[in-house]
């Protein structure tokens, strides 16, 4: 599609978002636990632009941008990272990334860490479109920035679920095992 055709159809559907009521940390079946745990990046602040090199195919290097947390409960099993943008035009967020079986130390993952093949026990679930793995921002053009929410949930017990789960599968296996969660936000737009 040229750029100029996906401009065009990105500022006319603008308006259209698909919002944060239908996040991975707001879904009821995680229940209301605290928003404790820190999630944070060395490669971007919470709210501000993702970097280039984070970017989806086409756009950048399609690599998982470095993450570090901290004030995870002690008796943590496992964690999960589900990475979701609520402002794609669609009724529910893009699915960037699932990735279950993280080890609550050593407190982060470096850079590039969250796609097949990087070895450990990190499972790797089934994003929007089919997507393993990380799937870096690649809005429409011309649609405005995107927020790429980073959610990390902290379980009581390990996920037990088949080989690359969607959000629905995994969300269902995390109802009542949700110890804690953290959030970080990232923008990402195409002009």
């Amino acid at each position: 599609m040229s750029s100029i055709l996906e401009r065009t159809i990105g500022r006319w559907v603008r308006p259209i978002r698909a919002g944060d009521r239908h996040l991975a940390c707001n879904d009821s079946r995680i229940g209301a636990t605290p928003a404790e745990i820190l999630l944070t990046s060395p490669a971007f602040a919470d709210g501000a632009a993702i970097p280039d090199r984070h970017a989806g195919f086409g756009l950048g290097e399609n690599l998982s941008p470095p993450l570090e947390w901290s004030a995870v409960p002690s008796w943590t099993c496992e964690m999960v990272l589900i990475v979701q943008d609520p402002d794609a035009p669609l009724p529910r967020p893009l699915v960037h990334l699932i990735a279950t079986g993280i080890p609550r130390n050593p407190g982060g993952v470096p850079d590039g860490f969250l796609s097949p093949g990087t070895g450990r026990d990190i499972t790797f679930g089934c994003g929007s479109f089919g997507r393993i793995g990380y799937a870096g921002p690649r809005p429409v053009r011309g649609h405005g920035p995107h927020r790429y929410v980073f959610q990390i949930f902290a379980l009581a017990s390990r996920l037990r679920v088949a080989a690359k789960p969607n959000l629905r599968t995994t969300i269902s296996a995390m109802s009542g095992f949700v110890l804690a969660h953290g959030r970080l936000s990232g923008t990402y737009e195409i002009r």
